[in-house]
């Protein structure tokens, strides 16, 4: 059992590399084809609006990388839409339940390191206050820093970089969070038993400390380290199998994580998640057109071992307020 575990985690070195970017002759795109079933829906129809911020840069679109996510919370009820633009204006937030902010990027013309602009920061700020609810998921570099000015509105503190942890003479960005792992919180509890989440895999992030009073859903292991940038990940990987001593690898290239990758907090009247990796929350397939005989591989929420689909209905949930 072991063995065929260590054998997985081992793997993970090229996935990392995909969640950076796809290499060349390589094509990571949505799972068009996966078609999740809810066994409860949490509404019949005609549910709460859920709208996903696709005006800031984030490759995550619903009818693209988020699309089985957008699939996942039709299946529950919810109506789920686009905001294409600032999130400012009069009737940007109107009638929304849950914004939905995945991967947001910096403007291209280089005018900031922040995908989001003071005024419109606080147009969030004020309306979650009111009792709007925020889903914030930011993943590795350089997506914490472009989220980095709207969650620190909120509180929570960013990594930045790239969490993982040492397996043997290797490493992995792609993380577990077993039960204990987890908190005591109705995310995680769900509406009932059959919902309860045992286990959490996310599939290469940063860390975050959350605001005094957050819940931590997903509590970082005390031997999680977080590389700047891609380019230091890679080089700990390298210098790790030609028999460096970790500890001298970690203290030159990397930092201790933060406490989380996964927090929950009210603000005024309103409630937040934020998350720091937004893979978890898609359904997604990457190709290899240079070659054919070469199997797709799939990550997220379409693939099996663990509770993803299960937490992103029981968040969503919490958001909306059908569970306490």
């Amino acid at each position: 059992m072991m063995a065929i575990l260590r054998s997985a985690l081992l793997g993970f070195g090229m996935i990392a590399a995909v969640f950076a970017g796809p290499a060349s002759g390589q094509e990571q795109s949505g799972d068009l084809d996966w078609r999740p079933r809810v066994a409860v829906p949490a509404y019949a129809t005609g549910g709460p609006l859920v709208r996903v911020d696709e005006g800031h840069g984030s490759a995550q679109t619903i009818d693209g990388r988020y699309a089985g996510f957008a699939a996942l919370m039709r299946a529950d009820g919810y109506t789920v839409d686009a905001g294409q633009g600032r999130l400012d204006t009069p009737d940007a937030l109107d009638d929304v339940a849950v914004l939905v902010i995945s991967n947001p990027t910096a403007p291209e013309d280089g005018s900031s390191l922040s995908a989001y602009d003071a005024a419109e920061i606080e147009a969030v700020a004020q309306w979650v206050a009111g009792g709007g609810s925020l889903l914030l998921a930011a993943d590795h570099a350089p997506h914490g820093v472009a989220a980095e000015a709207l969650a620190a509105r909120f509180g929570v503190r960013m990594g930045k970089g790239y969490a993982f942890q040492q397996v043997g003479a290797d490493l992995t960005s792609n993380l577990d969070f077993p039960r204990q792992a987890l908190a005591d919180h109705p995310i995680i509890a769900g509406r009932s038993a059959d919902e309860r989440v045992e286990r959490i895999k996310t599939f290469t992030g940063q860390s975050l400390d959350g605001p005094v009073g957050a819940v931590v859903l997903m509590a970082m292991s005390v031997d999680a380290f977080e590389a700047p940038d891609q380019a230091a990940l890679q080089t700990i990987r390298q210098r790790l199998r030609a028999g460096e001593p970790a500890q001298t690898v970690f203290a030159e290239l990397a930092r201790p994580a933060l406490s989380a990758q996964g927090v929950a907090f009210t603000f005024g009247e309103g409630r937040v998640v934020v998350l720091g990796e937004a893979g978890m929350l898609t359904a997604q397939i990457v190709r290899f057109p240079d070659q054919p005989d070469r199997e797709p591989f799939r990550f997220g929420l379409n693939t099996e071992g663990h509770d993803d689909q299960q937490f992103a209905l029981n968040l969503m949930h919490w958001l909306s307020r059908v569970l306490p």
